[in-house]
């Protein structure tokens, strides 16, 4: 009788066999480091055959069997809707898994350095001795890839796009062996930057496409424009492995001092929005055959809005990276406007995403805001400002993750690497995650270490018991899971590194870049009609000095005297001599004024309390008009509340930038100075724009977009996204919260730099985008 059972089964298994393989949809092909499986009318997936994953053939089509256990579970199959998915496999986490997706590594570099902040070791040995390969994994990553389950990786600078890719399938392969299967979401910050003095001309690729920062985009006027820089860098991205982008940065400028303007949209509400909003669009949007569902898909990338509910009004313009710039303030009671970007632009997108998948919330004491618990503690611990506002009033259901560094301890008042735990500095390091669970967050910024969740869980079943505790972490899990799925990456998280090579940074995107940065050059200032200038003149480039400093890091910065152009391609466009005498033009390229944020230790030592004024001048400020009370103050590390700086003096730290305009200016002996500003923030103009016949403004362009403006080869169209101020004194009497207050600089012409100013070859623009924007319709 056995032997019979056992031949009728063999016999069933071989017409089963036979079935499946008569109704097969899919084919399987070896693509190098990965398998890659196309279903004929379903989703096509990518597995390592290193990692212990097979196939389930499920009515002729395949399926990845992630948790090995031989059949089908719902979160494995890509026919269900994304919600189903992310349930189910919740559902099957444990908590120690759950804990591990909640976390999100620190920064990590492609290879690792031997030292520094972001140090790594391959087998125990620095990179250059260990003999890996670029693309290999760390032992760090290795680690917290496996004993802590984390599968959010913050990628910086990668040595080539390629090996980016290979570094991913790396990754990818390691995480598909371990567990459910659960794959990397790799994410970065924003990586288009320019290099200033490389050149472009139309048939150059390069690294990744470059563009003007974001005050740059928000000078366009052109929501168009953004969006179509979030289509183009969201393909670089995924061909990089990269799923999440932590921008974009919509927090309003309402406060001209503060050192992260130059990564916001500017300081008018509805530009914020509608930027924001495009931007957000072009970067989660995928289209045609890249679409899996609702607008999401393979050339999708998760965009994690920044910083909730805006950071921007930090107290006389300090920013909440330190200690000492931890409170923002609402003198002009605007909490609700600063909203604005977020609630009209990052949750209401015109595309089928519908809304920006994650939120960050900002390091900053939203000082005096929290009407309800009447806590003053940093917006990721604030249950009001996550769970009150974001959550229940306006119905928030996406990832909150923290800024990094939220958790851990304060060290120092003025160091960048020092935890930021601001308003919760006496809580432990596993208190602290859990006030922020219980607050509304779902994931910590720049934490691979699972055991102060995992605290923070016992916590939750001390409080209220196991199963709304493990209720609560697992919506935190579907929330997270959720993006992963919706772009892919359970199918096929794996790259052809060829075709990466290819992708990123190609012609079409290179040019799509630096027409985006002739777009953002603003004039200002064009007397007599100086520009634009005849090539191959005569012209003099005074060398910029640089002094000995240090970066937001606190690593060295050594002395210098260069150009601060690329010469080489100014001789392209001009003759050049080092005699002023002999020059028919000056150009003059200066940054905008840099202040020391705020604060100084060497006010400590001489027995003050550290704080000083920020200055948007290069001459000497006196802050005679400075509160003499601080609106917000305390601090673990400091024995007083009062932070005012009132009477206190500071100069700008490349004061030498102005003394290149007025030493120039004399030296041409009325011949005409041209002058271009690299703009970090509102610049106060009066110091030297009578030394100028013409003005140039750029938030981070090449040096050629300039030299293309200058000589005509493209039309200035670029207008204002913030207020130049008067004076240090309209800037002291300002609202930190409330943007467009200041009184605005007028030039020798009568033209005021105001918000949506700016000027072409006919002179003041008055266009759509004007009638659209400005405030003085």
């Amino acid at each position: 009788m056995k032997l019979r059972s056992t031949a009728f089964a063999i016999a069933s298994f071989v017409a089963a066999t036979l079935s499946a393989n008569a109704q097969q949809k899919y084919t399987s092909r070896d693509a190098g480091q990965y398998i890659l499986v196309t279903n004929n009318g379903g989703q096509t997936l990518g597995y390592s055959a290193s990692s212990g994953v097979k196939l389930l053939i499920i009515d002729g089509f395949a399926f990845k069997d992630l948790n090995k256990n031989g059949k089908l579970d719902k979160y494995e199959d890509w026919r269900l809707p994304v919600d189903e998915r992310a349930k189910d496999l919740a559902s099957q986490m444990s908590i120690e898994q759950i804990a591990g997706l909640m976390l999100y590594s620190r920064h990590q570099p492609i290879p690792n350095p031997p030292g520094g902040p972001f140090a790594g070791t391959y087998k125990g040995k620095g990179y250059a001795e260990s003999g890996a390969k670029p693309s290999d994994l760390t032992d760090q990553q290795i680690a917290f890839l496996t004993k802590d389950n984390v599968r959010h990786v913050l990628v910086t600078s990668v040595e080539s796009p390629a090996i980016a890719a290979t570094w991913n399938n790396n990754t990818q392969a390691l995480t598909e062996g371990l567990g459910l299967g659960i794959p990397a979401n790799n994410s970065s910050d924003p990586r288009h930057g320019i290099v200033a003095s490389a050149e472009y001309n139309a048939g150059a690729g390069g690294r990744i496409s470059m563009w003007p920062g974001s005050l740059g985009m928000a000078a366009t006027f052109d929501p168009a424009v953004t969006e179509t820089f979030g289509h183009i860098a969201a393909t670089e991205y995924r061909a990089l492995g990269i799923a999440t982008a932590l921008s974009p940065q919509v927090d309003i400028a309402s406060e001209p001092r503060w050192s992260r303007v130059s990564g916001t949209f500017g300081e008018d509400p509805q530009l914020a929005t509608d930027m924001g909003r495009a931007y957000i669009d072009g970067f989660q949007t995928s289209a045609g055959d890249k679409e899996i569902f609702g607008g999401w898909g393979y050339n999708s990338v998760n965009a994690m809005v920044k910083h909730w509910p805006s950071g921007g009004s930090g107290e006389g313009g300090r920013d909440a990276h330190y200690g000492f710039g931890k409170y923002a303030v609402y003198p002009g009671n605007n909490l609700n406007g600063n909203m604005k970007p977020f609630l009209d632009g990052a949750f209401k997108l015109n595309g089928k995403t519908s809304s920006a998948s994650a939120v960050m919330p900002y390091y900053t004491i939203s000082y005096g805001q929290d009407t309800k618990y009447g806590e003053n503690v940093g917006n990721n611990y604030n249950k009001y400002i996550i769970k009150d506002l974001l959550r229940d009033k306006y119905g928030y259901d996406g990832v909150v993750c923290t800024d990094w560094l939220v958790t851990g301890d304060e060290t120092s008042i003025d160091q960048f690497l020092s935890g930021k735990s601001w308003g919760v500095e006496k809580l432990t390091v596993a208190d602290r995650h859990y006030k922020a669970l219980m607050a509304g967050v779902d994931q910590f910024g720049g934490n691979s270490d699972a055991a102060p969740v995992l605290a923070a869980y016992q916590m939750g079943v001390k409080d209220n018991g196991e199963a709304a505790t493990c209720k609560r972490f697992e919506q935190s899990a579907v929330r997270l899971l959720r993006n992963i799925f919706r772009v892919g990456l359970f199918e096929n998280p794996y790259l052809n590194p060829a075709e990466t090579q290819t992708v990123v940074g190609k012609p079409e995107f290179m040019k799509a870049g630096y027409d985006a940065q002739l777009k953002s050059i603003v004039m200002l200032k064009n007397k007599a009609n100086v520009l634009p200038l005849k090539t191959m003149k005569t012209v003099y480039v005074p060398k910029q000095y640089t002094p000995a400093g240090r970066n937001f890091l606190g690593m060295p910065i050594p002395e210098k005297t260069d150009y601060p152009v690329n010469i080489n391609l100014v001789k392209k466009y001009f003759r050049v001599t080092d005699d002023p005498a002999k020059a028919d033009y000056a150009l003059v390229f200066i940054n905008s004024p840099a202040s020391q944020g705020g604060y100084s230790a060497d006010d400590v030592k001489k027995g003050g309390n550290g704080y000083l004024p920020i200055s948007l001048q290069y001459k000497p400020y006196t802050a005679t008009d400075a509160r003499a009370t601080s609106i917000a103050g305390g601090d673990p590390l400091e024995t007083f509340t009062n932070r005012s700086y009132k009477g206190k003096t500071s100069t700008a730290i490349n004061t030498s930038d102005l003394n290149m305009v007025t030493d120039t200016y004399a030296k041409m002996k009325g011949k005409p100075v041209i002058v271009s500003v690299m703009m970090n923030n509102p610049t106060v103009f009066g110091e030297f724009e009578g030394n100028a016949n013409a003005l140039l403004v750029q938030f981070g362009v090449q040096d050629q977009a300039v030299l293309d403006i200058i000589t005509g080869k493209a039309e200035p169209s670029g207008l204002l996204p913030l207020q130049m101020p008067a004076d240090m004194h309209t800037v002291e009497n300002q609202a930190e919260d409330v943007p467009l207050d200041m009184k605005c600089y007028r030039d020798a012409q009568g033209h005021v730099y105001d918000f949506a100013y700016g000027m072409n070859w006919k002179g003041v623009i008055n266009d759509a985008r004007t009638a659209k924007y400005s405030h003085k319709k």
